[in-house]
């Protein structure tokens, strides 16, 4: 299943993707949440599904939001692509490097980024997520898979004076509003041949900067659902987003490069979608 969350900002309802077309399933379940995923909800709703029922279709210029609601923790490793650590001129990790975005950063794919006020190194970071689906503490590497719930496209973005020039907090830097959008969709592992093997890209105003792949990644997707559990519970409906790639704005040689307001952002990864986000000044919102 491809699942998606729809409508306005604060309001949304939870739909599927079937084809090309988009489904409303919020007659089937309340939304893509804790709860649904810890009582079995994906299981449910696809049984749902295969009985065949009416649903109403989603005209495709609706809002897309965050396609999981509210998860109690979004987690984040650095550093876990080789190269990207050789451009940021930082040591490759013999253990994967934690770091929490603020669970308010979280928003729709195609929803503007807002440049914090003050900011100055607003950078980008094409992202692959996944969603833990049922609650997870000392998980064996072995079974690490049974936890996770699927696989979705994550920008995180970071401001880098603050999580690198403000006392050494990565965190200061990562959580801001629009620093994480979600999504389109959330796709089931099933829907995802070889997660290890996913083409992914970002561009800025149409110029690539991000061209990699998740074969790169230092710490493959069972490892971290391990490692983290190791550390604190993973609860169902959390996001852990698993690193980026080379290219980010940090990175460029001889001068970094950072997003400017009116800037557009696209990326995608191999069988999870694309975002689109615009670049609006924290003074031009109301």
């Amino acid at each position: 299943m491809k699942l998606i969350r729809f409508g306005e900002i604060g309001k949304e309802k939870p739909g599927v993707i079937i084809g090309e077309k988009r489904y409303d399933v919020s007659s089937i379940v309340t939304d893509f949440n804790e709860s649904f995923f810890e009582e079995n909800g994906l299981e449910k709703l696809q049984k749902a599904l295969d009985s065949n029922p009416s649903l109403p279709e989603v005209d495709a210029s609706v809002r897309l939001g965050s396609p999981v609601a509210r998860p109690s923790k979004i987690i984040c490793i650095g550093l876990n692509y080789i190269d990207h650590c050789k451009e940021t001129n930082a040591p490759i990790p013999t253990e994967p490097i934690i770091f929490f975005k603020s669970t308010t950063s979280l928003c729709g794919p195609d929803d503007d980024l807002i440049i914090p006020k003050n900011s100055e190194k607003t950078d980008w970071e094409v992202e692959l997520a996944f969603v833990v689906g049922k609650k997870a503490s000392y998980v064996e590497e072995a079974e690490a898979l049974d936890y996770v719930a699927g696989y979705a496209l994550l920008n995180d973005y970071s401001e880098r004076a603050f999580q690198l020039e403000r006392g050494g907090q990565w965190a200061k830097g990562k959580g801001s509003d629009t620093f994480a959008p979600l999504g389109p969709f959330l796709a089931t592992k099933d829907e995802v041949a070889d997660v290890d093997n996913l083409k992914m890209w970002l561009t800025v105003n149409g110029k690539k900067y991000q061209d990699s792949n998740t074969l790169n990644l230092v710490f493959k997707i069972p490892y971290l659902v391990h490692y983290l559990s190791q550390f604190m519970t993973l609860l169902p409906g959390d996001i852990i987003s698993t690193g980026t790639p080379p290219g980010v704005g940090l990175g460029i040689k001889p001068d970094p490069v950072y997003i400017k307001a009116g800037d557009v952002i696209e990326l995608g990864i191999e069988g999870l979608g694309t975002s689109k986000q615009k670049a609006v000044a924290y003074q031009n919102i109301n």
